[in-house]
């Protein structure tokens, strides 16, 4: 490549906010890389990384406490932009005064624009009597009371006397609001503003730059070596498949191992759709390993979700060492891990806590026969998307939805058995068959039954049936890091309701679930 895609890059530094990786996406959006890093990231860190800005994102804590920007941060000479908490420690360090307030701020306000700055020049959502006005996202508790010497208060709002300030000599910002979220109007225009013309960044970082910038690495780092790629027929994978095909052509061997524990029927489906006689460009060499019965039975009498995990997610890399043994020169494992993998199992070595572990992010054994390949791990998974896009992979392909690889084996909850994964199996395909009749599949994020360990008393015709309960879950994300629950039509969940209990004998009742994330997570393992 001409130019390196990553030579014009944003350090994100997080202080705990359910936004963090929000401001990230955004910042990738304008087309800028960037990476997140805790908030007290070292000095010899924040050097290597050379970033040319700094955004200092929001958080839970009172600046009572003790988290602070590094003391080197501001005396850099980068711009920096400090947002809610950034904001507030910003003031704290540099000798301004923050304060609880009474009135705390959660949701719309409106910011008055005082004075033109080189951040909010030309931006506004509304001018009255020569006034401008921003319609904008609050969440905080404290406030900056007192800007610190050289900083010009521009933006106020009814309970913060000081929702925006700079020091335009320093190009030190902070904004009280949130410019991440969609419901700041004009957040997008705000952060491109900072990162383009302030920052002086180029953006560079494209669908069509990413993809060759990958391409040359894979190149670089295989060599002559070949490639084996879990492919389950999922986007990340697809995905990185397309990738590969792209770079090292018959170097790739993509192994679809059934495990017992794939949606009804994924094999076929697969193999139809990216294999060598489908009609996708790629025409990808696909071995199918079944290796069902193992998975089964070591997941035998187990019912800790982790542990169901380790022991599906070791298997599978049996499976492939095993897989690996026949094919000439394999030296590398390809894996579709993303960067919300990598953060939600704090693998970003940050201070975030795991939630759960992912199957392709770490646990992996220590003497595994194979290396690892990650293509796509820096990317979001709307990047994934867009990059599979650029390939010429099918909308189908791009937009299928999620599934999780440990598979049915985290959607079953207690003891995996067989008979519980061809029920749910049933069920599942019920419903986003259903979903998709109602032209409503595209317009979820995620859409999958759930199988629970509880039997409920039910009648079919006249006779009784004492049977276990499946659970419907469906959720509108753009990032997967947060996600609300999807508000079917009634009358859909009806009809999927009574089709999942009159066409398959095992099940007595279904739910729907009402749980968003957070305080939830999607999977319910």
């Amino acid at each position: 490549m001409a130019q390196d895609i990553h030579q014009d890059r944003i350090l994100i530094l997080d202080f705990g906010s359910q936004y963090t990786q929000l401001i990230a996406r955004r910042v990738r959006e304008i087309g800028v890389y960037c990476e997140i890093h805790p908030h007290d990231l070292d000095e010899a860190a924040f050097y290597s990384f050379a970033p040319k800005g700094v955004i200092l994102s929001g958080g839970p804590e009172s600046v009572t406490s003790d988290l602070a920007a590094p003391d080197y941060l501001f005396g850099a000479g980068l711009p920096v932009l400090g947002i809610c908490y950034g904001l507030q420690t910003m003031a704290n360090q540099l000798g301004g005064r923050v304060e609880s307030s009474d009135h705390q701020e959660f949701g719309y306000a409106r910011v008055e624009l005082m004075e033109r700055t080189d951040l909010t020049l030309d931006i506004a959502d509304e001018v009255t009597g020569g006034v401008s006005y921003l319609d904008v996202w609050m969440s905080h508790g404290d406030k900056v009371v007192e800007a610190p010497p050289g900083f010009t208060v521009f933006a106020r709002s009814e309970n913060s006397p000081i929702a925006g300030m700079q020091d335009e000599r320093r190009r030190l910002y902070g904004l009280q609001f949130h410019p991440e979220v969609n419901h700041t109007l004009q957040g997008e225009s705000l952060l491109r503003r900072f990162i383009i013309e302030i920052c002086g960044c180029d953006g560079l970082w494209t669908p069509a730059n990413i993809v060759e910038d990958i391409i040359e690495g894979v190149r670089a780092q295989v060599g002559d070596d070949q490639v084996i790629l879990g492919l389950s027929g999922g986007v990340d994978s697809s995905v990185v498949a397309a990738l590969l095909s792209r770079a090292i052509g018959d170097q790739l061997t993509c192994v679809f191992v059934d495990n017992g524990l794939l949606r009804r029927n994924e094999r076929e489906q697969v193999v139809g759709m990216l294999g060598e006689g489908s009609d996708n460009a790629f025409h990808l060499n696909i071995r199918v390993v079944d290796a069902s019965d193992t998975f089964l039975t070591r997941l035998a009498g187990m019912t800790d979700p982790e542990a169901k995990r380790r022991v599906i997610g070791n298997t599978f890399i049996e499976v492939f060492d095993e897989e690996s043994a026949s094919i000439e020169n394999a030296k590398y494992l390809a894996q579709g891990t993303i960067y919300p993998d990598v953060i939600e199992s704090a693998g970003n070595k940050g201070k975030a806590h795991v939630i759960k572990s992912h199957h392709n992010v770490g646990g992996l054994p220590e003497d595994m026969a194979l290396d690892l390949i990650e293509p796509l791990r820096e990317l979001f998974k709307d990047e994934v998307r867009k990059i599979g896009l650029e390939l010429g992979l099918s909308h189908e392909i791009v937009y299928r939805h999620p599934f999780p690889g440990p598979g049915l084996g985290v959607r079953i909850l207690g003891e995996v058995t067989r008979e519980s994964a061809d029920l749910l199996r049933l069920a599942d395909d019920i419903f986003i068959e259903e979903l998709r009749r109602a032209d409503l599949y595209d317009r979820v994020s995620q859409a999958f039954a759930v199988f629970l360990p509880v039997n409920s008393v039910g009648v079919v015709g006249d006779a009784r049936r004492y049977a276990p309960v499946v659970s419907l879950r469906a959720v509108e994300t753009i990032d997967f890091m947060t996600a609300r629950w999807a508000h079917l039509p009634y009358d859909l969940l009806e009809r999927v309701s009574g089709r999942i209990i009159n066409e398959i004998e095992g099940i007595s009742r279904v739910v729907y679930d009402i749980s968003s994330k957070p305080p939830a997570t999607i999977e319910w393992e």
